[in-house]
């Protein structure tokens, strides 16, 4: 404790002394057994279920929501069982006694009514148990094995289609304790990926996808396993962009396998082989995810907009940033330079911390930071009101960031690239198993990248080191440990005033160019640190528990210059230097589900139940926050080398935000094609603040605390499977921490949002489309009091209404496409300060993007890709009075790739026509110049 009576809250220790001090914390203290006991119990439910379930295997698979299934046109191959005599045979003799028949193409129908005029009825009644999924490697690609008890016997339809061999497994489940589904990525050269899924209560389905083509599959019967899938890959030599070739065996028991022997008489029931060639395995389009519901859930399931950007749209973009990826579905940045950090407008409201981390509240980007993209696997966007699943947030929706995670096979990347302003970046990314059963597997990234601006005198440094370790405790429990250090260097003074660059000034225009501080005395230093874990347990094949904690650890050092005001002669800016040291932002959060699945009646059920606990210390105890006077600044013959001046404010503040949330979400299919989506949370928040005048050494000190229930309300409809309709309600809510003049605590801010809209899966399920319209309304916004300025009172209300598409897929073979358009109404509805019907700040009326690659599929220019983006934004206002629009802007990126065997090269071409102009603003003086036009070249290694 200091000589002010706050404790210095540094370190993880200190922070749970401190939780437990005094009688004020009793409650959390209540709301930190409940979690205590939760884990307790959890860890003996571990030793009950893992004896129980010793045997059953636990699969690669770390989120359902990474699997990904190709489908086109179908070509069949079918192939007899060994031992017709155990099996029933099908009705009109389709097997021929053990000679392959090419089976009638059945697209648009679905595998039970298709059997159904195939198979006797006992054959519909047995269903056989997929226990566990083998992946070995051979000479020509790899075996696959469905193991099933006493080796029970599988009927297969399969089809090749595009770059994927797919097998419909009727009359057959999956039970393994890792999941409801299996993926391996590269488990040999030639083969991208591995899937195992289940399309209904009673059929499975299998795809092997090649790199360049489909695979060649033959089937066989073991009587010591079950069903054996022999696949040799297209072109073994034609690695286009997937993991670099793997050589160990993996399964979803993680213990090493024997190779089956083919049967030895194989030859007589050799099947019908195929190949076909095909195009590289990388999709833009992702069917699952689990940000929308906290369970992995199809998109076309989710009552609500939500996309997944996979790292190949990341590598395709050549994105430095997060903006650069969230541009392309059509989000623009709220206030700040996409450089520095990740912040977006998001149905015409700031996201300002709107940020997730593998799916938890994350803070970091609160502060001057950004995301380093080089461990990151996916981006996902959620659109609208997300606090019944994630606590207080902005009403817009939120952006979760997905990191890389260890892979049971070996994995070796270098990666290096270089451009413009002297940019350069190298990076690593190894990973594989540490230990011979794959018991424990570790990830490491780690890079460097260093780069100019065209603002005179800016610069940016940064380093990051993430290491990940998983431990598969048991069959059907797992540890991942996932630490980061991060450390940035970079400087701020490149907003400008609008006159002279936006709007007319008598002195001439003013360079994009200039520098508005002092470059020997600008600084914005930001160092993190990270660790946390992720705990799974599964009791059974229905119920499941996951633990998760993060921690963040901010310190920040900031010397910034900026202007407070522009002379009459609107040539000379008034400037203010920001002057703060060892600003310590510490993060804490955990959150605690369980999720069930279970019927009632013909009704089935995935309920999910939880709670989480977050604490937040901002403490700037060291300088305080302190602001200086600097010297004037020309702003057309700039002289700089100007000292800080006197001290004309700053605080010392400290501030600690509690708050614990109880959360249930039930998913309900009333059939088929009809499904419910009911959900609620409550939230309590308290916090404390603490700050002293540094001038006039005066100290106050506030505590607020609020509850606040959200609820989610959504439903869909499917009339034919491609198709969903849906309708949702969903409310957010945000403290507002402060009093009016009576000394009556704000009321939190509540965001209620009506969403309807449709969903389609085309083209075979390649390309996906999603059209939603919504009304968006925050209330008990804050507005000055017009009596007492001094104060503020809650008759603020804005609204955002709109219509948004989305488009995301592969159209044609080599072929991916994303496009987006949308169309907002953002305006302020109730206000005192700013005239009603006034557009928000940072929200343009229209916003279209388009994003297409193309790799050649084959011939002598297989390899070589180009890409496109074309980036439209409207006009949008640079403060809530109106008073200047930031001009419309429209972009254009291009890109060139060679991606063969283990070598990815990509040129990418931002603003390719050098377009001026601004990316946001923060007012009349704050505007931010967006980067004009440059190179960059990236070449990556896979050994």
């Amino acid at each position: 404790m200091n000589s002010r009576g706050w404790y210095n809250l540094g370190t993880l220790p200190t922070f749970f002394l401190v939780w437990f001090t005094g009688l004020e914390r009793i409650k959390m203290l209540v709301k930190l057994l409940c979690a205590v006991i939760n884990i307790l119990i959890s860890i003996s439910y571990i030793t009950v279920a893992n004896s129980a379930y010793g045997k059953q295997p636990l699969g690669s698979v770390r989120f359902a929501s990474e699997v990904q299934s190709a489908k086109t046109s179908a070509i069949y191959l079918i192939r007899a069982l060994r031992d017709p005599n155990k099996v029933p045979q099908l009705n009109g003799s389709r097997y021929n006694g053990g000679n392959p028949t090419p089976v009638p193409s059945t697209e648009g129908t679905s595998a039970p009514g298709w059997l159904c005029n195939a198979l006797p009825r006992q054959a519909i009644l047995d269903v056989v148990s997929v226990t566990d999924v083998k992946v070995n490697p051979t000479d020509k690609g790899i075996e696959l094995i469905l193991v099933t008890p006493n080796s029970q016997k599988l009927q297969v339809r399969g089809t090749t289609e595009g770059n994927s061999y797919i097998a419909d497994i009727p009359n057959a489940k999956l039970q393994l304790v890792s999941g409801e589904s299996f993926r391996q990525q590269k488990p040999a050269v030639g083969i991208a990926e591995v899937t195992v899924v289940s399309l209904d209560a009673n059929t499975l389905r299998v795809t092997v996808t090649g790199e360049t083509g489909a695979p060649t599959v033959e089937l066989f019967d073991s009587t010591q396993q079950g069903l054996v899938f022999g696949v040799t890959a297209a072109t073994r030599q034609s690695l286009q962009r997937g993991e670099p070739p793997q050589s160990a065996a993996s399964s979803t028991a993680q213990q090493p396998t024997q190779t089956i022997p083919k049967p030895a008489n194989s030859e007589e029931q050799k099947p019908i082989e195929l190949e076909v060639i095909g195009t590289p395995e990388a999709s833009y389009r992702v069917p699952r995810t689990s940000v929308g519901t906290k369970t992995p859930t199809d998109l076309r399931d989710i009552p609500g907009t939500v996309q997944v950007i996979p790292r190949a749209v990341i590598d395709d973009l050549g994105a430095r940033n997060l903006s650069d990826v969230v541009q392309a579905y059509g989000l623009t940045p709220s206030f700040n330079s996409s450089k520095i950090t990740d912040n977006f407008t998001i149905r015409g409201f700031l996201g300002f911390g709107n940020t997730l981390r593998n799916g938890l509240r994350d803070e970091a980007n609160r502060s001057i930071l950004g995301t380093d993209l080089s461990n990151v696997e996916r981006v996902e966007i959620l659109r609208g009101p997300a606090s019944v699943l994630y606590g207080q947030l902005e009403a817009g929706g939120v952006v979760n960031i997905v990191t890389k995670q260890p892979l049971d096979t070996p994995y070796y990347a270098l990666d290096f690239g270089v451009g413009s302003f002297n940019y350069y970046q190298p990076s690593i990314d190894f990973s594989g198993p540490l230990t011979s059963d794959k018991k424990l597997l570790y990830r490491l990234n780690a890079d460097f990248e260093n780069r100019d601006s065209f603002t005179d005198f800016s610069y940016s440094r940064r380093f990051q080191i993430t290491p990940v370790i998983t431990w598969r405790i048991g069959d059907n429990t797992t540890l991942t440990v996932e630490g980061e250090y991060y450390t940035r260097n970079t400087t701020l003074g490149y907003t400008l005033p609008a006159e002279g660059t936006i709007l007319p000034n008598p002195n001439g225009n003013i360079p994009l160019s200039r520098f508005v501080g002092e470059p020997d005395d600008e600084l914005a230093e930001r160092t993190t640190y990270r660790i946390g874990y992720d705990f799974k347990h599964r009791f059974n094949d229905n119920w499941s528990l996951q633990n998760t904690l993060h921690t963040l650890f901010l310190r920040a050092d900031q010397t910034a210059a900026f202007i407070s005001a522009l002379n009459p002669d609107k040539r000379i800016a008034t400037r203010s230097v920001q002057y703060y040291r060892n600003n310590i932002w510490d993060n804490y959060i955990m959150d605690t589900n369980v999720v069930g699945k279970f019927n009632t009646g013909s009704i089935s059920h995935q309920l999910l139940l939880g709670f989480d606990l977050y604490r937040n210390y901002i403490i700037n105890d060291d300088t305080g926050n302190t602001f200086y006077s600097l010297a004037p600044l020309d702003l057309f013959n700039p002289v700089y080398g100007s000292d800080r001046g006197s001290l004309t404010s700053g605080n010392r503040t400290f501030n600690k935000n509690d708050a614990v949330g109880v959360y249930a979400q039930d998913q309900i299919s009333l059939t088929d094609n009809l499904k419910l989506v009911l959900g609620g949370r409550f939230d309590y928040v308290d916090s404390k603040a603490i700050s002293t005048n540094i001038l006039t050494n005066l100290t106050t000190t506030t505590y607020q605390s609020d509850t606040a229930f959200t609820p989610r309300v959504g439903i869909v409809y499917q009339p034919i499977k491609p198709i969903s309709l849906y309708a949702s309600y969903s409310q957010s809510f945000t403290q507002n921490v402060g009093t009016d003049i009576n000394g009556s605590a704000f009321k939190p801010s509540h965001g209620t949002q009506y969403e309807v809209g449709v969903k389609a899966d085309l083209l075979s399920d390649k390309l996906s489309a999603t059209l939603a319209l919504f009304d968006l309304t925050k209330d008990n916004v804050l507005t000055p009091n017009l009596q007492n300025t001094r104060f503020n009172i809650q008759s603020g209300e804005q609204r955002g209404r709109g219509v948004e598409f989305t488009l995301t897929g592969e159209v044609l073979p080599g072929w991916n496409v994303i496009a987006s358009y949308a169309y907002l109404d953002g305006r302020v509805t109730e206000d005192n300060r700013y005239p009603v019907g006034n557009r928000l700040q940072n929200a343009p009326e229209h916003t279209a993007s388009l994003w297409t690659s193309y790799f050649v599929p084959k011939g002598s220019l297989k390899g070589w890709g180009v890409g496109l983006g074309l980036f439209y934004v409207s006009e949008k206002e640079g403060d809530l009075f109106n008073t200047f629009q930031l001009p419309s802007y429209f972009l254009t990126n291009a890109a060139l790739y060679y991606r063969k065997d283990n070598l990815d090269l990509s040129l990418n071409f931002k603003n390719l026509f050098d377009v001026e102009y601004f990316e946001s603003s923060r007012g009349i003086l704050d505007n931010v110049p967006g980067d004009p036009f440059t190179v960059e070249l990236r070449a990556r290694w896979k050994f």
